[in-house]
């Protein structure tokens, strides 16, 4: 092969980043964090994922994409399945919409309306799982998971920004 198409292969594969991290996402979000006392819970990372890409990169995690992630996710958490491939998909399909209001803000903006999502899809989330499960699911959990989702974004969204300044910088 000629150097043209190993540059051609290389910015293919690097537009597959998001794509890529939001599956990694997926994976360390099945992974429970043990707190004393409290059930395992872990935070929603794949959400974290999804919101910042819809925001910074939304053509290079397309909607086919986020629902097949979701999918996976529910197959490895083993809860209702399409739970969190609806919440992605919605998260996505909203904040894509309201990608503007979020570009060439400050970080806090960012976040406040990130935690306006954890919000809807915490209570999303546990009010679908108690239809589902025809049974009053105990709130702490999913109220623990939001707060870990809330509290760990911007650790979580900076590695993502550092990698897409590498990954992206000329794609």
């Amino acid at each position: 092969m000629n150097s043209l198409t190993w540059r051609r292969f290389g910015i293919r594969l690097r537009l597959l980043t998001p794509g890529a991290l939001t599956l990694a996402a997926v994976f360390v979000s099945v992974v429970p964090v043990g707190l004393s006392g409290l059930p395992e819970v872990t935070p929603f990372f794949a959400l974290m994922a999804v919101y910042h890409w819809s925001i910074y990169r939304p053509e290079l995690l397309p909607a086919p994409v986020v629902f097949v992630l979701g999918l996976a996710q529910d197959g490895l958490t083993g809860g209702p399945l399409g739970l969190f491939a609806l919440i992605l998909i919605v998260v996505y399909g909203l904040v894509s919409t309201q990608r503007r209001a979020f570009l060439g803000r400050t970080f806090p903006v960012e976040w406040f309306g990130f935690s306006l999502v954890v919000l809807g899809t915490t209570m999303a989330g546990w009010l679908i799982s108690c239809i589902y499960f025809v049974a009053l699911v105990d709130p702490r959990p999913v109220a623990l998971q939001g707060a870990l989702t809330l509290v760990t974004y911007p650790c979580v969204v900076w590695i993502f920004a550092r990698i897409a300044r590498t990954a992206l910088r000329r794609v």
